[in-house]
C-alpha cells in the first residue's frame, strides 16, 4: 500500500455527468514536520537540522566528496544536537542499587531536580546485559507526516569525538505516519568506570527517514500542535506501561487518526532538500 490512506472510491461520472476530477499529484518532496512537546525551557531544544560538513573543497576528482553514494546516504541524515552540558557517573549506593551522579555537582550547568526530570535509569531488570546499565534522557521531540514514513534514529557516526562515549546509543524505528510520540535518547553503558560527557550543541542523535519512494526528497520543517495532533499524542502516551508490545496498537492509532494532521507552522523554515544534481543516484558508478 504506497499510501496510509486509501482515496475514497471515485465514480466515473460527477453528480451532473461530468467527468470526476482527477486527484490530486503528491508533492515531489515528502513533508515530515516536527513538534516540541513541552512548554518549558523550549529554547535548550534547537531545530533538527540536515547535516552539512565543513569540510575543505576538495582537491581532487576522485575525492570522497564526490561519491554519489556519500552524498544520497548524507543528504537523507538529520541531525538533533544535546540540549545540556553534562557529566554523569554510574555508582551504586549502600545497598547496591545502580545511582546516576551529577559528577560537576555545584558547578553543573543543570541544577539536579531539573536533570532529575529529564533523566531517568532503567530498572536493573529491564538491562540487556547485567553489566551494562541502560539510562534514558527524555527529549519532547515529535517527529509525524502524513503519508507513510519511517524514521530510524541512530548514533551521530559521522562526528568524530576525541573522548568518545562509554557506550552505544540504543537506536530504533517507528512508523511516524502511525505513531507520534516524544524521543528517548537511550544509552547502554559499557565502561561503568568511564564518565559519560555531554556537550550542548554537539550532533547527539540523527533521524533518517524511509518513504516508499527513495528517490523523492524529504523537506522538514517545525508543525503546529494542532487540537487533532494532541490527541493523536496523548493516545500514545504511556501506552507502554500498560501492555508489553506497543506495536499492536498501531493498528488503532492509524484508524483514529484524522487523514490530515501535519500543518506547517506559519514561521517554521523548511529545510529543502539539496540540488537534485547534488545527490543522484548512481547504481552502476557509485565507486569513488
Amino acid at each position: 500500500m504506497a499510501w496510509l490512506f486509501a482515496n475514497r472510491a471515485n465514480n466515473d461520472e460527477g453528480s451532473a455527468g461530468e467527468p470526476a476530477a482527477s486527484p490530486p499529484q503528491a508533492s515531489r518532496a515528502v513533508d515530515v514536520g516536527w513538534v516540541l512537546e513541552t512548554d518549558k525551557a523550549r529554547f535548550i531544544w534547537a531545530e533538527p537540522r540536515r547535516i552539512h560538513r565543513a569540510d575543505p573543497p576538495p582537491r581532487h576528482g576522485k575525492s570522497v566528496n564526490f561519491c554519489p553514494g556519500v552524498l544520497d546516504h548524507e543528504a537523507r541524515l538529520f541531525e538533533i544536537t544535546c540540549p545540556i552540558d553534562l557529566r554523569l557517573r554510574f555508582g551504586r549506593n549502600e545497598k547496591g542499587t545502580p545511582v546516576l551522579i551529577n559528577a560537576d555537582g555545584d558547578r553543573s550547568a543543570i541544577r539536579n531536580k531539573h536533570l532529575n526530570a529529564m533523566l531517568a535509569m532503567v530498572s536493573e531488570k529491564e538491562w540487556r546485559h547485567p553489566d551494562r546499565p541502560v539510562i534514558q534522557i527524555i527529549t519532547p521531540y515529535i517527529f509525524l507526516s502524513d503519508e507513510p514514513v519511517f524514521m530510524t534514529q541512530m548514533p551521530p557516526f559521522l562526528h568524530y569525538r576525541a573522548d568518545p562515549w562509554p557506550g552505544a546509543l540504543i537506536g530504533g524505528r517507528l512508523p511516524i505516519h502511525i505513531w507520534q510520540r516524544p524521543m528517548m535518547w537511550a544509552f547502554e553503558w559499557y565502561d561503568t568506570k568511564k564518565d559519560l560527557v555531554l556537550k550542548r550543541g554537539e550532533p547527539w542523535f540523527y533521524a533518517r527517514f524511509e518513504t516508499h519512494d527513495p528517490t523523492r526528497p524529504l523537506r522538514l520543517f517545525e508543525a503546529e500542535r494542532t487540537p487533532e495532533l494532541v490527541e493523536q499524542i496523548q493516545g500514545a502516551s504511556a501506552v507502554s506501561n500498560y501492555v508489553k508490545q506497543t506495536s499492536q496498537l498501531y493498528k488503532v492509532a492509524q484508524d483514529r487518526r484524522p487523514e490530515r494532521l501535519l500543518v506547517r507552522k506559519a514561521r517554521a523554515r523548511a529545510d529543502e532538500p539539496p540540488p537534485a544534481e547534488q545527490c543522484q543516484h548512481s547504481f552502476g558508478n557509485a565507486s569513488l
